[in-house]
């Protein structure tokens, strides 16, 4: 699904009021600002496109500025981290005590859970992916961490991101149903991975004890999701802490253990029964395949977790 958002063809006094209501249903309630003495009528166009959960839209405006405000928030939620990635122009974000100025090439994290404001100076473009908070496989202290943070777009995790982000507006139309949700899955990988590599602490001695990093003992959950008997037990022991040192890392990252192990098993329920390879796999087969061994307890997580039955999903997802 696609659709284009344009000031063209509206009289110049109603432009920027227009706009002004199109970027707040776009994306989430913003405080709009036009920039005072630009001489020149206000112009801006949105291309918006869905990829699975995630949506993506090209904006290019002239200068002007947008808020989320505490007020705002309060009255109409919107759970969302949103990357912008900067085509044309440049761009200030302001978040979490935090200012970073993007130039061409440059992209950084928001956070619509909390208040931010991003300021356009002249003509620019950039591309906003929002990605629902809950698909987005980081903790939310982790997150915190890079919420307004310059990241380049040069090497490593954030090429790969900038590479792919470029491209999909072109090539969007030529995938369909299950391959979006692959797409976005992808989408929602990277800027994780990016997260991760730049803003998790490095472990110190050599990755066991009280040094070991959160980042390892995910990989170790990761690695072992299909045992229906891995809990907090398991992996403190794997890793020679105390669970009670266990849980003191997970509170630290804004969840416990054993809800970030039903998180990851969950999404890899939600992207096997999305995948067309798996069509004919049964519901409680794939959730076993990912320690979920209790059919009826699974359907009621992921209603819980995604707003509909794992069947419901699979008849969406696949068409």
């Amino acid at each position: 699904m696609e659709f284009v958002v344009t000031t063209d063809g509206l009289r110049g006094a109603d432009r920027f009021e227009y706009w002004r209501s199109a970027v707040s249903e776009t994306f989430v309630p913003l405080r709009a600002e036009p920039a005072h003495n630009s001489g020149r009528p206000f112009r801006g166009r949105m291309r918006s496109m869905e990829l699975g959960a995630l949506q993506i839209t090209e904006v290019s405006a002239n200068a002007h500025a947008v808020h989320r405000t505490p007020r705002l928030i309060t009255a109409s939620g919107g759970e969302y981290f949103k990357l912008g990635l900067q085509l044309s122009g440049a761009c200030v974000l302001s978040q979490d005590g935090r200012e970073v100025a993007l130039a061409a090439g440059d992209f950084a994290i928001y956070d619509t859970t909390r208040p931010y404001s991003l300021s356009f100076g002249a003509e620019y473009r950039q591309l906003v992916v929002m990605l629902p908070r809950p698909l987005l496989r980081v903790p939310l202290r982790e997150m915190g961490r890079a919420t307004a943070r310059r990241l380049s777009g040069q090497r490593g995790f954030g090429a790969l991101a900038v590479s792919l982000l470029r491209e999909l507006p072109q090539h969007h139309a030529e995938f369909e149903g299950a391959e979006l949700h692959r797409l976005a899955d992808t989408v929602s990988d990277l800027v994780a991975g990016l997260v991760t590599a730049r803003f998790d602490p490095v472990a110190s001695a050599g990755g066991t004890g009280r040094g070991v990093s959160i980042t390892t003992i995910r990989a170790y959950i990761e690695d072992r999701l299909g045992d229906p008997g891995l809990g907090p037990e398991r992996v403190a022991a794997a890793h020679y802490v105390s669970t009670r040192h266990l849980h003191r890392l997970f509170q630290e990252e804004g969840t416990t253990v054993s809800g970030w192990i039903r998180h990851r098993r969950l999404e890899h329920c939600r992207r096997e029964l999305g995948d067309p390879t798996f069509r004919e796999r049964p519901v409680g087969a794939v959730a076993a395949r990912w320690g979920l061994t209790d059919a009826a307890r699974f359907s009621r997580t992921f209603r819980r977790a995604y707003g509909c039955s794992p069947r419901e999903y699979r008849a969406t997802a696949l068409g």
